[in-house]
């Protein structure tokens, strides 16, 4: 089992840009999502395994934002106790688009091989992504 923090503002993935360069399209990733996926693969590959994982993988995505100024102080409590959740967009999968992007090649070698996936949002007064990788033991 590999279990590691990414402490600061989560960002989801944010949707591809298209350019023109010498008549030809060429899409990248919006800066803010491709900083946050540099990020996480650094903090990845302090808790990269000797050889890529291969096999079946489980991975839980936990993502803290932080909690809205405007909240009162009992709702603040409420956030941080886990009793109010963010149901404002980016939505969880998009989170998760940018953690399964940023270990590609650090952790295991493709995507695909991500079978069980739970991924949850959080308030918290200290922002992260909680992230646990579990090779599924194949019989």
């Amino acid at each position: 089992m590999i279990k590691f923090i990414v402490y600061g503002e989560p960002v989801a993935q944010g949707r591809p840009r298209a350019t023109t360069v010498n008549g030809r399209v060429r899409m990248y990733d919006p800066k803010k999502s491709r900083d946050f996926k540099h990020y996480l693969k650094l903090a990845a590959s302090k808790h990269r395994p000797e050889q890529l994982i291969e096999g079946p993988i489980s991975l839980e995505v936990k993502v803290y934002k932080p909690i809205l100024k405007s909240f009162s102080k009992k709702k603040k409590a409420a956030a941080e106790a886990g009793q109010l959740r963010p149901t404002t967009k980016p939505d969880v999968d998009n989170y998760v688009k940018g953690v399964k992007d940023a270990l590609k090649n650090v952790i295991w070698k493709d995507d695909s091989q991500v079978v069980d996936l739970h991924i949850s949002k959080w308030y918290s007064e200290t922002p992260r992504v909680e992230i646990t990788i579990m090779p599924i033991d194949e019989k």
